[in-house]
C-alpha cells in the first residue's frame, strides 16, 4: 500500500576522526604517565577515573533511565567492605578480589532494586539516600569490620598486591584507568545497542515503549545493575588506594554522590561527553578553590546553579550545539519513500517511541 508511509531507524555514525584521535591521543598519555609523571600526578589520575566511572554509571541512570539516585553511595560503601571481607578474612587474592567485588555488589544490589523500584520520581531520590543510610548504619555496628572507627587494610594483603611499592602503585593507577575508560567504553556500546535503543525509549516514553513491548522494568533494572557495577569495583579501589575505610567515608553521601551530581550537572546530562567534561572541571575548581573552606562548596553551588539557568545541558551541550559528537548514540526516524520501498528498503523492526514521531513530524 503506497499511501502508508514506513520508517526506518538509523543509527548515528561512531566516532569522528577528530574525536578518535583526541580519544587516542588522550589514551597513550594515560598509559605512558608513570613513565614521565610523578606520584602525585599518578595518585590525581586515580581519583579522577574513578570519579569518571562513577559520574557515567550516574549519568546512565538519571540522564537515560530517569532514575535519579541520590544513594550511589551505598555500592560504593558495600565495594568497600566486600573487598576487605574476601582479601582480610576470606584470603581471597586482592587482584581478583577486584572482579569479585562487583559481581557480589551486583548480586547484592538486586533485592535492593526490588524495594527501590517501588518508588518513583522524588520518593525513589529519597529511598536510595535512605537505603544507603541504613546500610552505613549496619556497618557502624558490625564489630568485625571495627564498627565506627572502621578497619585497615592488613598489611599482608598489601603485600599481596606486590612487595614493591612502586610496582603497587602502578597496578593500582592502570586499574584505574581501566575502570574509568572501560565505564565510557560499556556505556557508549550499550546505548549504542539494542537495549540502549529501548531505555531511550523508556525515557521518551514508557507508554509508547511499553506499547510495543519494551519491558520497562527489565530495561531499568539492567541500567541500575550496570551502575551498581561500577560503584562496587570504585569502593574496592578505593579502600586499596586509601588503605583504610570507616563507615562514614565509605556511605558518604557528598563524596559518592553530590559531587558526582554536580559532575553530571555541569558537564551535561544525557551526554557520555559530559561526564568527561564535568570531571576534568570539576577537578580544576577543586585545586582552585579547595583552600578557601566553605566557600569552596559556596562556589560549586553558585556555579551549579548558573550552569543549569544558563545552559540546562550543561557545558558539553554548548559544543554540541555546533553538532559536534565524540560519542554520537542518537538514533534517526527516517522516513521511506515509495520508490525506496520499491528498490527493497524496508522499516527496521525496532521499535519507534511517540517522542521520535513528533520530532518526525515537526
Amino acid at each position: 500500500m503506497s499511501g502508508v508511509p514506513s520508517y526506518r531507524i538509523e543509527r548515528s555514525a561512531g566516532t569522528s576522526r577528530l574525536g578518535f584521535a583526541i580519544l587516542l591521543a588522550a589514551l597513550i598519555a594515560l598509559l605512558s604517565l608513570p613513565t614521565w609523571a610523578g606520584r602525585a600526578e599518578m595518585r590525581l589520575l586515580i581519583e579522577i577515573s574513578y570519579y569518571l566511572a562513577l559520574a557515567q554509571a550516574w549519568n546512565l541512570l538519571a540522564g537515560y533511565a530517569g532514575l535519579v539516585s541520590v544513594g550511589q553511595q551505598a555500592y560504593v560503601g558495600l565495594g568497600c567492605y566486600v573487598f576487605l571481607a574476601a582479601t582480610a578474612f576470606l584470603n581471597v587474592p586482592p587482584l581478583a578480589a577486584l572482579m569479585l567485588t562487583g559481581l557480589s555488589v551486583t548480586m547484592i544490589a538486586v533485592p535492593i532494586a526490588f524495594v527501590a523500584f517501588r518508588l518513583r520520581g522524588a520518593h525513589f531520590a529519597i529511598g536510595t539516600w535512605v537505603i544507603a543510610e541504613v546500610l552505613r548504619l549496619i556497618f557502624t555496628l558490625v564489630r568485625p569490620f571495627g564498627q565506627g572507627t572502621g578497619m585497615s587494610l592488613p598489611i599482608s594483603v598489601v603485600r599481596a598486591v606486590s612487595e614493591n611499592r612502586t610496582a603497587r602503585e602502578l597496578i593500582l593507577y592502570y586499574f584505574s584507568i581501566a575502570l574509568g575508560v572501560g565505564s565510557v567504553v560499556l556505556v557508549f556500546l550499550w546505548l549504542r545497542s539494542r537495549q540502549g535503543l529501548a531505555l531511550a525509549a523508556v525515557r521518551d516514553s514508557e507508554a509508547a515503549a511499553g506499547s510495543v513491548g519494551i519491558n520497562q522494568q527489565r530495561t531499568k533494572l539492567a541500567v541500575y545493575l550496570i551502575a551498581a557495577l561500577i560503584a562496587g569495583m570504585v569502593g574496592a579501589l578505593v579502600i586499596l588506594e586509601k588503605l583504610r575505610i570507616t563507615p562514614g567515608a565509605a556511605f558518604s553521601v557528598t563524596d559518592w554522590s553530590v559531587d558526582v551530581i554536580f559532575i553530571v550537572v555541569i558537564g551535561g546530562i544525557g551526554s557520555i561527553e559530559g561526564p568527561i567534561v564535568g570531571t576534568l572541571v570539576f577537578f580544576v575548581l577543586r585545586a582552585l578553590l579547595a583552600d578557601y573552606g566553605a566557600w569552596y562548596l559556596i562556589t560549586l553551588g553558585t556555579i551549579a546553579i548558573i550552569v543549569m539557568l544558563m545552559a540546562p545541558r550543561g557545558l558539553w551541550g554548548l559544543i554540541a550545539s555546533f553538532n559536534i559528537h565524540l560519542f554520537p548514540v542518537h538514533r534517526h526516524v527516517c522516513l521511506i519513500s515509495d520508490r525506496a520501498r520499491s528498490g527493497g528498503i524496508s522499516a527496521e523492526s525496532e521499535g519507534i517511541t511517540q517522542g521520535y514521531a513528533k520530532d518526525l513530524m515537526k
